[in-house]
């Protein structure tokens, strides 16, 4: 295993290590977007027309659980090292990981969050992502490298993922914080979720943090003093246990990945997220200001 890096890398960083032809065995580049069907975006044809020189495309659906009834679920541990072992990623690689979010950083603190449930920590994620990095006009190409394959072992953190019946069990015994990172019109019911059958609301007794709040408008992450407190404006405990939740999976690791850089030891997620929550749950564990869930 590689060793200790930093959460974050600077998109002054990478064009160093990639001007230094550093790419290789010892440090991959994923580009890890993915979006919503609604935004008619299609992640995979814009890494073929343009993405930062080197980098391997990592598809969070094609890395999922496929049996699952919900979208990008977690593989299991051999999936995963399969998978990431294609991309040439093996034990003592450095991955950094960006999306091509106007965010800034959507999908990628998701795939951050995975690497490191599988035993990786020698990932970070562009700050800023691919927005910043053309901002500062660092070099792009639409040439599509083939990686060797390196051999990848997973060893999962199971106790960083919840299911619904741990959320279920938590609002018994309130051990736990739980943050949901989605809008703040689709956690109070206002705003219609992306997805079709799905009303917007939220999980009892949960903190609304949406995603952005982590980010400045320029996409980059927020100081570390800033984060401190938002979670605590929040009343959230960075001492407690953390769990997040978010639509599907995807925004809920920004707050890990927030946690994380105040010290935060590793918050959990609840991988089926609102979209299981709200298929699964009673109409009275469906707390809306709009429709809410009817028998």
């Amino acid at each position: 295993m590689a060793g200790q890096v930093g959460a974050l890398v600077g998109t002054k960083w990478l064009a160093e290590a990639i001007k230094s032809n550093r790419i290789g065995p010892s440090l991959r580049v994923l580009d890890t977007s993915w979006y919503l069907p609604k935004l008619n975006r299609n992640a995979k044809d814009e890494f073929k027309q343009k993405h930062i020189p080197g980098a391997s495309f990592f598809d969070i659906d094609e890395c999922s659980d496929k049996t699952s009834a919900f979208d990008h679920m977690l593989p299991s541990e051999n999936e995963f090292a399969e998978y990431v072992g294609n991309l040439g990623i093996g034990q003592n690689t450095h991955v950094v990981v960006y999306d091509t979010s106007d965010f800034g950083s959507y999908s990628a603190p998701r795939v951050w969050w995975m690497f490191r449930l599988f035993g990786h920590n020698s990932v970070s994620v562009l700050d800023g992502g691919f927005k910043n990095w053309l901002r500062e006009g660092h070099p792009v190409t639409d040439q599509c490298s083939e990686p060797g394959r390196a051999d990848f072992k997973a060893s999962i953190n199971r106790s960083w993922v919840k299911t619904y019946e741990d959320i279920l069990a938590n609002l018994e015994t309130k051990e736990f914080q739980v943050v949901d990172a989605r809008s703040a019109g689709r956690f109070r019911g206002t705003e219609p979720e992306p997805r079709e059958g799905t009303e917007p609301g939220h999980i009892p007794a949960t903190v609304n943090m949406p995603f952005t709040s982590f980010m400045d408008q320029s996409g980059l992450e927020l100081p570390t003093e800033e984060l401190q407190q938002l979670f605590q404006r929040a009343g959230v405990d960075l001492q407690r246990p953390l769990w997040a939740t978010c639509g599907s999976g995807v925004t809920a690791c920004h707050v890990a990945l927030a946690a994380h850089l105040c010290g935060h030891p590793g918050v959990c997620v609840y991988d089926g997220s609102w979209s299981e929550w709200y298929a699964r749950a009673s109409p009275e564990l469906v707390i809306s200001e709009g429709k809410g869930k009817r028998e």
